[in-house]
C-alpha cells in the first residue's frame, strides 16, 4: 500500500498545475512523500515480527491507519488533476473540481492527514525493525528429514501405492523422471515422501538414495552436495560446481537412484536444468521425487503429472487427530471428550497437520473445558509453541509478493465455505487499488486473473467441489490466517460467525445481506465509519428477493470514501442525488433493484470502473452523460429494457464489458459510437440494426477491430411480413458488420436481407464453434456453412421462405472439388419452425467417410410441416434424434449405430429400418412408426432399451414374443387401444414404471406379480380392466387408477404403498361394498402412505360410508399425511359422517396437513375449508 501511495504522489508533484501553486499544500505533499520513502525498508521486517510481537503488531495497524488517511488525500488530489484533462468542456468537470476542492484547499485536514503519519513513522526506531531485513525462516519450521513413524499416518494408502508404483515403473521416460507432489501447507505432502521413501520395496530398488530439505532458495551447487553427501555417506568439500557435479555424475553412473527434494519453492528454470545435468548418466529407472506448495515449480519439474494430494476426509482426520490426543492407557472420560473432539476435527477441515497439533496440543489436558475452550477458540489464537499450523502456513503467506498479500487477506471479507467468483472477485481487487498497472499490451483484469491464479497455484484457492469451472474456495483454516492478517480493517458481520468487532480502524465492511441482524448491524456500524471504502453484501440468493423495510440510501451521505458499493439486494426504485458525491467509487451493483432511472449526478462518478445494472427490469434509460465516466470499464446492463443508449457513448474508450448497444436513429446515439470501443471483450449484442441506414454506417462500427469479443449478437427488431425491406441494402450491411476471425460464436435474429454476405461461413472463421440463425423471413437459403472448421452447434430456427436445403448448405460453390468433410465438427443440429421447407437434398459422395456430419451427436426436427423426402441415411455418431411437428416426412429414419434416444412425435408416417443395440430411449407416435418398431423387434431383440413410449397406434398388433424388451424399466402406451398389452408368463424384473392411457382394450386383468420390482403404476381409460391383483407386491409406491368404469375388484392394497389416487370408477365402489367391505381400513394401516398423498376421486357409491366409516377409521394415525383430495362437495349426503369425523380430528390432521383441500365444483377450484 505504502508503494503504490508513493507512486501516485510522485506523478501529483511532479506536475505543479494539480495544486495550482498552493505552495502550503505542496509542501505537507513532500513530507508525506519524505515519511513513505523512511517507512518502506522496515515494512518486511515488521511485517514478520507483528506474528510474535503484539507491539509491533500495534504499530504496523496504526501504520495502516494513517496511510489509509493519506491515500483518500491523495486519491482526491488525483481525481482533480486527471477531470481537466480528459474533459474538454470545463462545464462538464466544473461539479467535480468543486468536490475535492474543498478538501484539498483546507490545508488543516492535510496536515493533521501528515503529521499523524509523521508521528507512527518516528515511532519505528522503538521496535528495532531494521531495513531491507532478511527473514530467517528456518525459525519457523524443523528441517524435515526423511524418517517416519508409519503407524501414525493415517488416510494415505492410496496416494502411497500409487507413488511407490511410480517409483517401481522401469517402462522407459524422459532421462531422470521427476515426480512432483503438490499440495497446501500441513497437507501431508513431506509425510507422503517419507512413507514411500522408506518403503521396502523402494529401498531394494535404488542403489542411491538421497533426501534433501531445500526450502526457501535453490541453490544449486548446497543442493547438489547434499545429494553426494547423502550418496557417500561422507562430507563434500569442494566448493565449486563443477567439481561437485563431476563427483555425483561418478556416483549415479550406472546406477538407479532417488532423489528427494522436499519443500521446493522456488521456479528458476536454468538453475533447475543444471541441476539436473549429472542424473543423465543414471540407470534406466531412476527417479527424483519432488514436493511443493506451487503450481508453477511442480510444471517446472514434471515429466509426468503432478500427484495432486487431496484433504483427508472426516473419519481420517478423526484417527490422526486421536492418534495424538490420547494415549494406548487413556484414565481420562474418552467418550466425553471424543464427543467434543469430533468437533474439533471439524475444524481441521481434513488437514492433517492442524489435527496433529490440536490433537498434540489436547493430549495432557485433563479437564473436558479445556477442550471445549479449543473447540470455541481460533487457531491464530494459540501460540507457535502450542500450534505448528499457524506457522506452517504463515510461510505461505511470508512467499507471496507483497501485492498477493494484499489480495489474499481482502478475502477475509467472505464467510468460510464461500464459493468465489473469480470474475467478481477481480472487480473489486480492481476497485480497491490492489492490482499493479498492467505492462503494454494487457490489462487490469488480465494482471486480476494472473493474481488469482497464482494465489490458486500456492494452493491458497482450491476448485470448488459443485463443478463450476471457474467458482472456488477456500480452506478454512487458509481463511483463519487471511483474518488474522486483516483484523481491524476488515470486519464481517454474521449472526453465524465469530467475527472481529468494528473500530474506528475498519475500511472493509462486509455483512449477510439475508440475515437481518446483519443487516442492522451493518446500518449501526456504518454511523461511526466515516472512513470505509468498502460494504460489501454477501448474498447467496438469487436476484428477485429485496429486504423490505431498509433504505440503505441513507447511508450516502456519510460515506463519502466508498470505492466499492453493492445494493442489488434492496427494494431501491430510485437514488439520491447524493451517490454523485462518492467521488472514490469504483464498483457500484444495482443488479436487480427496482430502480427505474438513474440521477444525472451519477455522471459525477468519474473514478466509477464497474457498474452493474443486471436484471433492473424497470429501468428504461442511463444518464444523459454517461460519457464523463471515461474511467468506466464494465456496464452490465443484461436484463435490463433500455429505450435507447446515452449520447457520445465512444468516450468511454476503456470499456471492457458491454452487455448490448441499442443502433440509434441518431448519429449521437448511432452504431458509429462503436467505433471507439476496440477493447470490449466477452459477449456483446448489437440490437435494433434496422435504424442502421446504409453500408457506410456499419462500417463506422469497426464490429472486426473488436478482437476480444468470443460471442457477438446482431438482432433486428420484429417486423411484419407485408414490411418491405431492401434486400441488397440489408446485405451489405450485413456486409460491413462482418466480425474478427477468432470468433466463437455468433446469434443472428431478425435479419431482413434475402441473402447472406460471403463473409458468413467462410473456413478462415476457424474458432466459431456455435452458430444461430432465427427469424430471418426473407431469406430463401441458407448461407453456406458446411466448411465452417470448428462449427460444433447449429441452430436455425423461423426461415418461413426456405424451401429447399441444397448442395450450398454444404459448401459455397456447390461443387466437391477441394473440399474438406462438411461439417466435419459438427455436434448438434436443431432445425425449429421452416414453415415451408419441402427438400433436404442429400450430399453425394463415395463413401460413408466422406459423408457430411460424421460427429452429430443431437440432430433436432420441430415444426416443419412441408418437409418430405428424405433425412442423411447414415449418420455413425448420433446419439439423440428429435423429430416433432412433420406431418408429410414420410422417409426412413437414419442409419445410427451408437443412437441413445430418438423422440419421434407427430402424424409423420417415418419409418424404421432396424433396431440400433445402443438404442436406450425411445418415444414415438404414429402407427407407421409404431408397426415398423414391433416389426424390427421381431427381428432384432433391444437389449439396451430401458425406456419405451408408444402412442397413437390404430393396429392391432402385439409385443414379439408376448414380453418386453429384457432391460426395460419404463413403459407408456397412449392411445394404442387395439395394441395387446404382454402378461407375460414369466416375471419380467427390470420394469419400474408402467403408464397405460386409453389402450390396450384386451386387458381384463392385470396381475402385479409379473413385475416384482414396479414402482409406479398408472392406468387411465381402459375401458376393459375389471381386476386389478396388487396385493402380493412388495416395491409399489404410487396407484393411480382413473377412468376404468369396468373395474370391480382391487385386491388389498401392498404396505410399500405411498400414494394412492382412484378416481372415476364407479362400479370400484359397490363391489366394495357388496363383496369386500374391509379392503379399505387397510389403507390406515399402511406404514408410508401416511406420509404422502392419498386422493379418492368419484367414489361417492361407497355406500358404506353412511353406516359406519371405515375409511375414516384413522384413530389420528395420519398425523404427517401432506394431501387429501375429495371431488365432490362436502356437502354431499353420503359424505356427512366425514365431516363429522373431521369436526373431532381436524384440530390435530389439519394443523400438520397444510394441502388439505376439497373440490369447489361449481368454480372448478380446489379450497382449503374454514
Amino acid at each position: 500500500m505504502a508503494a503504490k501511495l508513493d507512486d501516485k504522489l510522485s506523478s501529483i508533484l511532479e506536475d505543479d498545475s494539480v495544486l495550482n501553486g498552493n505552495v502550503s499544500a505542496l509542501e505537507l505533499l513532500g513530507r508525506l512523500e519524505k515519511r513513505l520513502y523512511e517507512v518502506g525498508p522496515v515494512l518486511d521486517d515488521a511485517e514478520q515480527k507483528q506474528f510474535t510481537n503484539k507491539r509491533v503488531k500495534k504499530w504496523l495497524l496504526d501504520l495502516q491507519d494513517a496511510l489509509y488517511f493519506a491515500d483518500d488525500l491523495v486519491d482526491e488530489i488525483s481525481t482533480k488533476a486527471a477531470i481537466p484533462a480528459t474533459q474538454r468542456d470545463p462545464g462538464n468537470s466544473s461539479s467535480w473540481s468543486r468536490l475535492v476542492d474543498s478538501y484539498i484547499e483546507d490545508t488543516g485536514d492535510m496536515e493533521k492527514i501528515v503529521g499523524t503519519l509523521e508521528s507512527v513513522v518516528a515511532k519505528k526506531n522503538h521496535h528495532r525493525l531494521k531495513e531491507c531485513a532478511k527473514v530467517d525462516m528456518s525459525s519457523w519450521r524443523t528441517p524435515s528429514t526423511s524418517l517416519v513413524v508409519s503407524s501414525d499416518i493415517f488416510g494415505r494408502d492410496k496416494d502411497k501405492e500409487k507413488i511407490i508404483k511410480l517409483l517401481l515403473d522401469d517402462t522407459p521416460h524422459a532421462k531422470s523422471p521427476v515426480i512432483p507432489i503438490v499440495g497446501m501447507g500441513g497437507i501431508g505432502k513431506t509425510t507422503l515422501a517419507q512413507l514411500v521413501y522408506n518403503d521396502e520395496q523402494v529401498q531394494q530398488k535404488f542403489n542411491v538414495k538421497a533426501w534433501v530439505c531445500v526450502g526457501e532458495v535453490f541453490d544449486v551447487l548446497k543442493v547438489t552436495k547434499t545429494v553426494v553427501e547423502k550418496a557417500t555417506s561422507a562430507s563434500c568439500n569442494m566448493n565449486d560446481l563443477d567439481s561437485v557435479q563431476q563427483r555425483l555424475r561418478t556416483e549415479v553412473t550406472g546406477k538407479k537412484f532417488l532423489v528427494v527434494l522436499d519443500d521446493m519453492w522456488t521456479n528458476h528454470y536454468d538453475d533447475w536444468k543444471t541441476f539436473l545435468i549429472p542424473f543423465q548418466c543414471g540407470s534406466q529407472g531412476g527417479k527424483i521425487l519432488v514436493t511443493t506448495r506451487i503450481d508453477a515449480v511442480a510444471s517446472m519439474v514434471k515429466t509426468i503429472p503432478a500427484h495432486n494430494l487431496s484433504l483427508l476426509n472426516d473419519e481420517q482426520c478423526w484417527l490422526v487427530f486421536a492418534n495424538h490426543a490420547f494415549s494406548a492407557s487413556e484414565s481420562r472420560d474418552r467418550l466425553a471428550l471424543e464427543k467434543v473432539g469430533r468437533k474439533i476435527v471439524e475444524k481441521c477441515k481434513g488437514l492433517p497437520l492442524a489435527a496433529q497439533s490440536l490433537g498434540g496440543l489436547l493430549r495432557t489436558k485433563d479437564n473436558i473445558r479445556d477442550w471445549k475452550d479449543v473447540l470455541m477458540s481460533e487457531i491464530w489464537e494459540f501460540s507457535e509453541d502450542e500450534c505448528r499450523i499457524l506457522p506452517a502456513l504463515r510461510i505461505s503467506y511470508h512467499y507471496l509478493p507483497s501485492y498477493l498479500k494484499r489480495c489474499f487477506v481482502y478475502c477475509s471479507l467472505y464467510p468460510k465455505n464461500y464459493e468465489f467468483d473469480k470474475d467478481e472477485l477481480v472487480l473489486l481487487w480492481m476497485a480497491e487499488d490492489l492490482l499493479q498497472q498492467p505492462k503494454s499490451g494487457s490489462i487490469l483484469e488480465e494482471v486480476g486473473y494472473r493474481y488469482f491464479n497464482d494465489l490458486a497455484a500456492r494452493s491458497f484457492f482450491q476448485p470448488s467441489k459443485n463443478g463450476y469451472k471457474d467458482s472456488f474456495v477456500m480452506h478454512d483454516l487458509m481463511h483463519d490466517l487471511a483474518t488474522f492478517c486483516g483484523e481491524k480493517f476488515f470486519v464481517r458481520i454474521s449472526e453465524h460467525e465469530k467475527v472481529a468487532q468494528h473500530d474506528t480502524k475498519t475500511r472493509h465492511l462486509s455483512y449477510d445481506v439475508n440475515d437481518n441482524y446483519s443487516v442492522l448491524k451493518m446500518l449501526e456500524a456504518c454511523e461511526s465509519l466515516s472512513h470505509l471504502r468498502t460494504l460489501y453484501q454477501i448474498k447467496k440468493k438469487f436476484y428477485g428477493e429485496h429486504k423490505e423495510g431498509i433504505d440503505p440510501c441513507c447511508l450516502l451521505a456519510q460515506l463519502k470514501r466508498l470505492r466499492v458499493l453493492p445494493f442489488q439486494s434492496f427494494e431501491i426504485d430510485i437514488l439520491p442525488d447524493s451517490i454523485g458525491e462518492l467521488i472514490h467509487l469504483r464498483y457500484l451493483n444495482l443488479s436487480g433493484t427496482l430502480i427505474v432511472t438513474l440521477p444525472e449526478s451519477m455522471s459525477n462518478l468519474y473514478n466509477l470502473q464497474t457498474l452493474k445494472l443486471a436484471e433492473c427490469e424497470k429501468l428504461k434509460k442511463l444518464p444523459s452523460n454517461m460519457q464523463n465516466l471515461v474511467n468506466l470499464r464494465h456496464l452490465d446492463i443484461e436484463g435490463t429494457d433500455l429505450e435507447e443508449m446515452p449520447k457520445k457513448m465512444s468516450k468511454l474508450k476503456d470499456l471492457q464489458i458491454l452487455s448490448y448497444y441499442i443502433a440509434g436513429k441518431h448519429e449521437e446515439n448511432g452504431i458509429g459510437e462503436l467505433g471507439e470501443l476496440t477493447h470490449l471483450h466477452g459477449s456483446f449484442c448489437l440490437k435494433n440494426l434496422e435504424n442502421v441506414k446504409n453500408s457506410g454506417e456499419a462500417s463506422n462500427a469497426r464490429m472486426d477491430e473488436k478482437i476480444h469479443l468470443n460471442d457477438i449478437d446482431l438482432t433486428w427488431s420484429s417486423f411484419e411480413e407485408s414490411e418491405v425491406c431492401d434486400s441488397q441494402s440489408e446485405k451489405d450491411v450485413l456486409d460491413k458488420l462482418h466480425p474478427h476471425k477468432d470468433l466463437k460464436k455468433l446469434y443472428m435474429c431478425g435479419y431482413r436481407g434475402t441473402m447472406f454476405p460471403d463473409w458468413l461461413g467462410q473456413s478462415s472463421y476457424h474458432n466459431m464453434t456455435e452458430l444461430y440463425l432465427s427469424g430471418c423471413r426473407n431469406c430463401l437459403v441458407l448461407p453456406s456453412l458446411g466448411q465452417l472448421p470448428s462449427l460444433e452447434r447449429l441452430v436455425i430456427t423461423d426461415f418461413n421462405k426456405v424451401k429447399k436445403i441444397g448442395g450450398s448448405f454444404y459448401k459455397g460453390d456447390g461443387t466437391h472439388q477441394h473440399q474438406e468433410t462438411p461439417f466435419r465438427s459438427l455436434k448438434s443440429l436443431q432445425f425449429f419452425s421452416l414453415s415451408c421447407w419441402e427438400e433436404w437434398e442429400s450430399y453425394e459422395c463415395d463413401d460413408d467417410d466422406d459423408a457430411p456430419f460424421p460427429q452429430i451427436e443431437k440432430l433436432s426436427i420441430w415444426n416443419c410441416p412441408k418437409l418430405r423426402g428424405d433425412l442423411p441415411t447414415f449418420l455413425p455418431s448420433l446419439k439423440s434424434l428429435y423429430i416433432r411437428g412433420c406431418e408429410e416426412l414420410g422417409c426412413y429414419l437414419p442409419r445410427a449405430p451408437t443412437i441413445f434416444l430418438m423422440e419421434i412425435l407427430g402424424k409423420q408416417e417415418a419409418r424404421m429400418r432396424d433396431l440400433p443395440l445402443s438404442l436406450q430411449l425411445l418415444r414415438i407416435e404414429g402407427k407407421q412408426l409404431v408397426d415398423s418398431l414391433f416389426e424390427a423387434m421381431t427381428h432384432t431383440q433391444p437389449t439396451s432399451l430401458i425406456q419405451l413410449q408408444i402412442s397413437e397406434c390404430s393396429s392391432a398388433i402385439s409385443f414379439p414374443g408376448d414380453s418386453l424388451p429384457p432391460l426395460l424399466q419404463d413403459l407408456r402406451i397412449y392411445n394404442c387401444k387395439n395394441v395387446e398389452f404382454p402378461m407375460q408368463y414369466q416375471q419380467h424384473h427390470s420394469l419400474e414404471s408402467l403408464y397405460i392411457y386409453n389402450s390396450c382394450d384386451s386387458l381384463t386383468f392385470f396381475a402385479l406379480p409379473v413385475f416384482p420390482n414396479l414402482l409406479f403404476l398408472r392406468i387411465e381409460r381402459c375401458e376393459n380392466l375389471t381386476s386389478l391383483e396388487v396385493s402380493h407386491s412388495q416395491s409399489l409406491r404410487e396407484l393411480w387408477i382413473e377412468e376404468c368404469p369396468k373395474l370391480v375388484n382391487i385386491t388389498r392394497l401392498p404396505a410399500s404403498l405411498r400414494e394412492l389416487r382412484i378416481s372415476e370408477c364407479g362400479l370400484l365402489g359397490e363391489d366394495i361394498e357388496r363383496k369386500n367391505p374391509h379392503i379399505w381400513p387397510s389403507i390406515s394401516h399402511i406404514p408410508y402412505i401416511k406420509e404422502h398423498i392419498l386422493i379418492l376421486l368419484g367414489l361417492v357409491n361407497l355406500l358404506h360410508l353412511g353406516a359406519a366409516p371405515p375409511i375414516f377409521n384413522f384413530k389420528l394415525e395420519w398425523t404427517t399425511l401432506r394431501v387429501l383430495l375429495l371431488h365432490h362437495p362436502l356437502t354431499h349426503p353420503n359424505l356427512r359422517p366425514f365431516i363429522t369425523f373431521l369436526g373431532v380430528a381436524l384440530a390435530c390432521l389439519l394443523a400438520r396437513c397444510p394441502r388439505w383441500f376439497a373440490r369447489d365444483e361449481s368454480e372448478q377450484t380446489w379450497i382449503k375449508p374454514n
